[in-house]
């Protein structure tokens, strides 16, 4: 998606060979039209999976799932990392690690929000090492419903995240593609086409 490669280059900071700050546009800061343009792409993308849910995990996922919502009239369910006086009880868990933060969470959905019934399309800002997908795929798991592919904005294609969910049979589709952060240079994956 050549809007967002341009954005990722006009805006984005490396920060290290493994690290990429977009923060003005994305998990801090949102461009509305960006989001817009994002969730278009993933509906033209998975136009043809009869998707009844999105599911994300909070919260830089959230914006370009909703806009992916928003165009196909179906609701967006966010895995929550911090339980609240609301959210206790009738929960499917799953333990998530950010290599980014270091840290673990136990992500939680409410049960009565996903069940069989459901084909489900997971969604997320980044794909580095898989963690939060295959959390988010496990929690599909629990609630008996299908995940029917996931959606990525910014994948960190030299790390094996997308390699380990392909290889499980999983669809990923990703806009961006980035090879390499090395020397405070981001360098997008060649875009084969069969």
């Amino acid at each position: 998606m050549d809007l967002l490669k341009q954005k990722i280059l006009n805006d984005g900071i490396v920060l290290s060979d493994s690290v990429l700050k977009v923060d003005s546009f994305l998990n801090h800061q949102i461009d509305p039209n960006l989001m817009k343009e994002i969730g278009d792409e993933f509906v033209e993308r998975f136009r043809d999976e009869k998707i009844t849910k999105i599911l994300t995990i909070e919260s830089s996922g959230i914006a370009p799932a909703v806009m992916t919502a928003l165009k196909l009239g179906i609701n967006v369910v966010f895995a929550r990392k911090r339980k609240s006086l609301t959210l206790v009880n009738d929960l499917y868990t799953a333990s998530v690690h950010s290599f980014t933060k270091n840290v673990t969470n136990e992500i939680s959905v409410s049960k009565s929000f996903l069940d069989e019934n459901d084909r489900i399309l997971i969604i997320d800002d980044f794909l580095a090492n898989g963690q939060a997908a295959l959390g988010l795929l496990d929690i599909v798991k629990q609630a008996n419903a299908e995940a029917v592919g996931i959606g990525i904005v910014i994948e960190k294609s030299f790390q094996d995240g997308g390699e380990i969910l392909r290889d499980k049979g999983i669809r990923v589709e990703s806009l961006a593609q980035i090879e390499s952060l090395k020397n405070g240079q981001v360098t997008f994956k060649e875009e084969v086409t069969v």
